[in-house]
């Protein structure tokens, strides 16, 4: 007779056990992919200023193409990348051609004098600051998430449920240019 109460007991404790830890990591996964579109929204917004910004630049050093043509190439290559690691990888590549960008803008005085000039580079500095911050909170998220889908005995629910690694967006601090504001 006890029998009869205790694997009925035990199977539906199972069954509880397993909803909590597949919403678990529902919600672990929904707050991923809430943090992804937070950096996504703060580099659309880079993307969107960056037109201006190299038109400002143009007018004064129109001789400079090579420098434009990075950033055209770099802009384009954002609209091609298909994962977090792709995007990654673009936004780097348009990091280094905003970098050389600014640095041919220090070769023209009126340039840097120019007021569209300076609040387009504060600006843009600003958004690089909330990007860092998205992003700190993206990993944050997505190193929880990875955490939740590989530790026991979760992993059983996570592998029979199709839960798989999500990808850290991570820059090349070595590429990585934050704009540089100087109102000298």
């Amino acid at each position: 007779m006890l029998l009869w109460i205790a694997i009925p007991a035990l199977v539906t404790l199972v069954i509880v056990w397993a909803v909590s830890v597949y919403n678990r990591l529902i919600r672990l996964s929904n707050m991923k992919e809430e943090a992804w579109s937070g950096i996504d929204v703060q580099l659309k917004r880079r993307f969107d200023l960056i037109p201006n910004l190299v038109e400002t630049v143009k007018g004064y050093a129109s001789h400079e193409k090579d420098v434009f043509l990075k950033v055209t190439e770099a802009r384009a290559s954002i609209s091609r990348a298909q994962t977090v690691e792709a995007r990654a990888q673009s936004e780097n590549m348009l990091s280094g051609a905003l970098k050389s960008l600014f640095a041919v803008a220090e070769n023209y005085p009126e340039l840097k004098a120019n007021a569209n000039f300076l609040q387009l580079q504060e600006q843009l500095s600003s958004l690089e600051n909330d990007i860092q911050m998205s992003r700190r909170y993206y990993n944050g998220a997505t190193r929880d998430y990875n955490i939740a889908i590989a530790t026991f005995p979760a992993v059983l629910i996570a592998r029979h449920f199709g839960f798989t690694k999500a990808d850290f967006f991570e820059t090349d601090e070595g590429e990585r240019a934050t704009p540089a504001v100087s109102f000298s």
